[in-house]
């Protein structure tokens, strides 16, 4: 009896132990700050470096504080970069860079960092929701290294760049129609008047 109530509770805790599986997500990709995973978690190759950045929380949202996170390790033997990373952010816009309108293409310093613990983390708070970009810079032997990566805070946009171009397409092709029918009409009313 005493052996059987032994092996429930033996069950018991190591079924409690599996538990953080059932879940679906890893306790490895959360955040001291966040109980959510990272909104992106990418690894790349850049130069001699392989730097995996992260954003903390999943989903920015404006006035509420937000992180990114980058480790970098050189390539050829596993060394952790060891200096300050410089942080900026610019406006991820469409007609600010293509066309140099307005101050989207101008990027604003946000923090130099450097690395606490084998990671470079930088925090941000943006008061208005939009897409933008986070640039971190370094040089390594006097090569530069930047590694930007997008941002989307609050709900993006429900129209775009290209929604917004042909729905202007749409409208010009709709007024050249009325144009046409109105000047058609007007030309069968003055065939009519002269027979």
């Amino acid at each position: 009896m005493l052996s059987g109530l032994l092996l429930c509770a033996l069950a018991l805790f190591s079924a409690l132990t599996h538990a953080h599986h059932v879940l679906g997500r890893p306790s490895y990709s959360l955040n001291e700050d966040s109980n959510t995973p990272p909104s992106m978690a990418i690894e790349t190759q850049i130069g001699e470096y392989f730097i995996t950045y992260m954003v903390f929380p999943a989903f920015p949202k404006p006035n509420e504080p937000g992180r990114v996170n980058i480790y970098a390790t050189r390539i050829d033997n596993g060394e952790m970069l060891d200096q300050t990373i410089t942080f900026t952010v610019r406006d991820d816009t469409f007609w600010g860079e293509s066309i140099g309108i307005g101050d989207g293409a101008k990027p604003e310093v946000i923090g130099q960092q450097n690395i606490d613990d084998g990671v470079y983390r930088q925090g941000f708070l943006f008061k208005s929701r939009g897409s933008y970009i986070i640039r971190a810079y370094f040089e390594d032997n006097g090569e530069p290294y930047e590694i930007d990566f997008p941002l989307q805070v609050g709900a993006a946009s429900p129209v775009g760049p290209i929604g917004a171009a042909v729905g202007f397409i749409f409208f010009l092709l709709l007024m050249i129609n009325i144009v046409q029918r109105k000047r058609i009409a007007r030309t069968k009313i003055q065939q009519g008047q002269t027979v």
